[in-house]
This record gives C-alpha cells, structure tokens and sequence, in this order.
C-alpha cells in the first residue's frame, strides 16, 4: 500500500514562496512520473506539474515559470517550488504518481496553501 504525505504548505502573502514536499512510502517511486495537483475550493482538482522517472518535467500554463517540480530518488520525495505566489494560487496540493490526469495511488491528505492578497 503506497502512502503519500504532503507538507510545506501555508499562509504566505502574493508574491512569496513556498517549498511543498511529498515523501512516498514503498518501492515505487523511482519508477514512476510523479505529479502535483490541487484543488481550489468550488474547483476540480487540477494537475500542475509532473516528473518523469528520466526528470523531463511538464508544467500547465498556470503555473509556468512560477513553479518547478523536481524529485529525490534517493528520499522517495517530490519536490514543489512556488515562487510569485498568486492569491488564485489558494488550494488543497497534492501529489501522485502516474501521468498527468491518471493518478495510481489513493490520495494523501494534501496540503493547504493560501495566498493572501
């Protein structure tokens, strides 16, 4: 059973930067694209970024340029910088793994990251 664990969100003013962490438990991370996602209130969730195993990285429009996904191997943690924080940046982030839109895992409980104006 894959477990994921989000963290590093918070409450951080438009402009700011934050750092989201996800560690995932069991022997499948070295092997897969992992992925964040978020969900605004009211919204779908969304994907944002992803990495795949040979670290080539895809990004959607919202968030190119802003934010850059990267992985440990060695930790079993993806990584997600947010720079130029936007208050429509505001949601619940998650990570998994699989191609964008195509999650293996159950999710983890995600991570809250608000953005004030």
């Amino acid at each position: 059973q894959v477990k994921l664990v989000e963290s590093g969100g918070g409450l951080v003013q438009t402009g700011g930067s934050l750092r989201l962490s996800c560690v995932v438990s069991g022997s499948f991370f070295r092997a897969n694209t992992m992925g964040w996602y978020r969900q605004a209130p009211g919204k779908q969730r969304e994907s944002i970024a992803s990495i795949s195993s040979g670290i080539s990285t895809n990004y959607a429009d919202s968030v190119k340029g802003r934010f850059t996904i990267s992985r440990d191997n060695a930790k079993n943690t993806v990584y997600l910088q947010m720079n130029s924080l936007k208050p429509e940046d505001t949601a619940v982030y998650y990570c998994n793994g699989g191609v964008p839109g195509n999650p293996l895992w159950l999710w983890g409980q995600g991570t809250q990251v608000t953005v004030s104006s």
